[in-house]
């Protein structure tokens, strides 16, 4: 395996700098790439006020907003989720919208309706028009809590949402704010009452994080912020341009042929030989063949190099790594996959599946 790309103003010297479209000097480059450190590093600080341990969980949801992703954050009650997504607003200074997932939610109480509203004219006669009134979609940082919990066709409403960045109602198209985050909780445990994700809705999320329980440390740190008589609270520290700015800087990270191959191949090795390409060769494992019924879509993979470009400028290296996608494909990967009967009646999880192709996929094709 050859050594992951260090920090070369050179190679960062392709990015662009504040929008301007036109090329930038090295030094320029490396202020660029700095700052975005920066600004991370000091989000995750105000986050970690309130949070209690949760690194990798708070960094792979940092992951997915200087990306343009969506999260999904699985784990038992009472462990954080909905304040983890509430301290990340208060760390941002982003508009922030919170839906309480119900099974009596309808879709227009997530985007918005249309209304007829009175107003006098010029000539003191009453008129009446329609007039679009926004749902709490239109925010920046949108809370879906408990997602699971509203029927199918509610959940629908956020599938234009989330991938056109759009809402249409009534005929009409409304933008959503820039940038924009859905950041969706839901519980594995209680299942009475809840509607699983359907799939085109499970592709959406860029990650899908599960929320661990606190270890006998943090429990006792929790205790200590939770129970005194000052809660803890993270401030703004960054702003909305700034994070458009850093979500364009992470796209122009350069990926090597070599690299890109690896995540090709990785997404493809998640299907099963039997859906493979006519002419493809399959690079699925025997664990993929057996306990898979679909494997990870091409979002999977857009998800895994987006966020190895992300890893690598916080790396300070200039180009995505081998090691940046592996470390990126749990997340990506986990909530894509399809499982079998098979699979359900012994107990294998898409974790485990996942697991068995990063470790056994050769890093160079054959």
């Amino acid at each position: 395996m050859t050594e992951p790309h260090r920090y070369d103003a050179g190679r960062m010297a392709n990015l662009e700098h504040e929008h301007t479209g036109g090329p930038v000097s090295a030094a320029e480059a490396r202020a660029a790439s700095e700052r975005f450190r920066s600004d991370f590093e000091s989000v995750r600080e105000q986050v970690a006020r309130v949070i209690v341990g949760q690194r990798r969980t708070v960094e792979d949801v940092l992951i997915c907003l200087f990306t343009g992703g969506h999260v999904l954050l699985e784990g038992v009650p009472g462990i954080g989720k909905t304040l983890l997504v509430r301290t990340l607003a208060s760390a941002l200074n982003l508009g922030f919208g919170r839906v309480q997932f119900t099974p009596d939610l309808m879709p227009a109480d997530v985007t918005g309706t249309t209304i007829v509203v009175e107003t006098e004219g010029q000539d003191g006669r009453r008129e009446r028009r329609f007039q679009f009134q926004p749902g709490p979609v239109f925010a920046q940082i949108v809370l879906a809590d408990e997602i699971n919990r509203a029927t199918p066709k509610t959940q629908s409403a956020l599938l234009e949402a989330m991938q056109e960045r759009a809402v249409t109602v009534g005929g009409q198209t409304h933008r959503l704010p820039e940038p924009f985050l859905v950041m969706a909780t839901q519980n594995p445990v209680e299942q009475e009452g809840t509607y699983p994700l359907p799939e085109a809705q499970l592709d959406r999320f860029m990650f899908k994080l599960l929320v661990l329980s606190p270890s006998r440390s943090d429990l006792a740190s929790i205790l200590e912020r939770t129970t005194g008589d000052t809660l803890a609270s993270a401030s703004p520290v960054i702003d909305a341009a700034r994070i458009v700015e850093h979500q364009g800087l992470v796209r122009r990270v350069e990926i090597s042929p070599r690299v890109l191959d690896f995540a090709v191949r990785l997404t493809l090795a998640t299907q099963p030989a039997s859906l493979s390409a006519p002419g493809d060769a399959s690079f699925a494992t025997p664990m993929v063949n057996q306990y898979v019924r679909l494997g990870a879509s091409p979002r999977s993979a857009q998800a895994m190099v987006l966020a190895g470009k992300c890893r690598a400028l916080l790396d300070a290296r200039g180009a995505v790594s081998i090691e940046d996608i592996q470390a990126s494909a749990l997340p990506a990967l986990r909530h894509r996959i399809i499982l079998n009967f098979e699979a359900h009646a012994e107990g294998v999880t898409a974790d485990a599946v996942v697991s068995n192709v990063v470790s056994t996929l050769p890093v160079d094709a054959a």
